[in-house]
């Protein structure tokens, strides 16, 4: 009797367990027809079911309603005040000292300096090196309200019971809802690419190849940027870049390739790599002419300018897309764009892409972060919501050289984009300044001393 009780009670468990895995798959089957029919079909096709739209309205309250209840429980302590990033004119610090100058009387000899004129000095050095114009654009940019992601605010303390609830929600929704789900689209749509391009790559050359190519690989990234949550509001679409030409944009974050193919198919420029990113290359350049080079091939600089001219004189192929930055900047900015991208020749397409840091911190700081960190980190974001504005094709004028028409491109994209137009190198996150800058900011710094025409002069004698 005891022998056939335990018999029993062991076939009762496992029917109980075959009744809860049961459950369970019944429960994956239902949550996967829920995100290919409510999610993925209409990412595909490219419009909305209006569930991201209701999602980022009721964000926006209980943000508005979270910066609200800190100002009211300590305004001067919890609120953080944003960094203005003013640039200075180039003649600022040289208008600051003549004007210095002028509120005193002028030495008898040895042109404007005096020994007071130390002290200025010493607290302009001191100001720049607290706060240069270059650190501050590769460290994530500050908000002026906490948004409910700890890692966005680290001054954060306990203010109320309410709040401290709320983002207790809010991390449960993030990582154990949100977060799988995103990592799902986001897998889908990765794999989807790889067969797509795969099996599109061996048609023939005709037009229907190159029209499921553009659609595969536009319906791949739509799939992508829903695993971001990604809101994203184009401007100005009468401008979008064409094919044979270049479309040049700032650079803030890896997936701004996810943001501009979701409006249209580019041809990607980069360095062929090896691992998962090398098989999605690989494939990729299957089915569209995408232009990989090798290391080897990088360092032949000609080389690389032949085979962008040869594609961009082929007004069959798709616009090709460049960020001449070279690097990542912090969303506050537009930093020097290389030449390079500017001695191809063709039709430039600007491009200015702002995000909002409200909902999540899109800068990728490569020092910091490796790429998975950094994915992670999106995924358990709120929300990428940004702007992209297409701009007036622009074309070299006469006489203006790459130099000069990469500038003109860039302050377009920064006037734009409500970003700081600097002319310092991107380079600098990981090199050291040039000797021959530094050289010429001795020079210039060595005139604002003296001051005078007869003061140099005196001193060069």
């Amino acid at each position: 009797n005891i022998l056939n009780s335990c018999v029993i009670k062991d076939q009762e468990r496992s029917v109980a367990m075959e009744d809860f895995w049961a459950i369970v798959l019944a429960g994956l089957k239902v949550w996967v027809c829920l995100i290919v029919a409510l999610l993925m079909v209409p990412a595909m096709f490219g419009f909305s079911l209006g569930i991201s739209e209701t999602y980022m309205k009721i964000l926006v309250k209980i943000l508005e309603w979270a910066t609200l209840r800190i100002k009211t429980v300590n305004k001067a302590e919890r609120m953080i005040q944003s960094s203005s990033f003013n640039s200075e004119d180039d003649g600022s610090m040289e208008e600051e000292l003549r004007g210095l100058r002028r509120s005193r009387p002028k030495p008898p000899v040895g042109g404007d300096f005096t020994l007071s004129d130390c002290f200025y000095f010493y607290r302009r050095g001191i100001e720049d090196i607290i706060e240069d114009e270059v650190t501050q654009r590769f460290s994530s940019e500050e908000l002026v309200s906490w948004n409910l992601l700890t890692r966005t605010n680290i001054d954060f303390q306990y203010i109320s019971l309410k709040l401290t609830m709320v983002w207790g929600l809010g991390v449960f929704i993030r990582y154990c809802i949100l977060t799988p789900l995103r990592i799902m689209l986001a897998s889908i749509g990765l794999t989807w690419l790889v067969i797509g391009t795969t099996a599109v790559g061996f048609l023939p050359n005709w037009r229907l190849k190159f029209w499921l190519s553009e659609w595969v690989h536009v319906m791949c990234y739509r799939i992508c940027a829903r695993g971001l949550s990604c809101t994203i509001h184009y401007h100005n679409k009468e401008n979008r870049p064409r094919k044979g030409g270049i479309c040049v944009a700032n650079h803030t974050s890896p997936i701004d390739i996810v943001i501009l193919c979701n409006d249209g198919c580019y041809a990607m420029v980069g360095q062929s790599h090896g691992g998962l990113m090398g098989v999605l290359q690989r494939a990729m350049a299957r089915s569209c002419p995408h232009i990989w080079f090798e290391r080897a091939d990088m360092k032949d600089r000609h080389l690389v300018t032949k085979r962008l001219r040869d594609h961009v004189n082929d007004k069959t192929k798709l616009p090709i897309l460049l960020f001449p930055e070279g690097t990542c900047i912090n969303n506050t900015s537009v930093m020097m764009f290389k030449k390079g991208s500017f001695e191809i020749g063709g039709t430039i397409y600007p491009v200015a892409i702002k995000y909002d840091p409200q909902f999540g911190d899109a800068f990728w700081n490569s020092a910091k972060y490796n790429m998975v960190s950094y994915l992670l980190r999106m995924v358990t974001s709120w929300a990428i919501v940004c702007n992209v504005w297409y701009l007036p094709a622009m074309h070299q004028q006469e006489g203006e050289d790459a130099v000069q028409f990469a500038n003109r491109v860039k302050s377009v994209i920064a006037h734009q984009g409500g970003l700081v137009d600097l002319s310092w190198d991107g380079g600098l996150k990981r090199a050291k300044v040039k000797d021959t800058y530094r050289e010429e900011q001795q020079k210039k710094y060595s005139s604002m001393v003296v001051g005078s025409e007869e003061g140099r002069s005196g001193n060069s004698d």
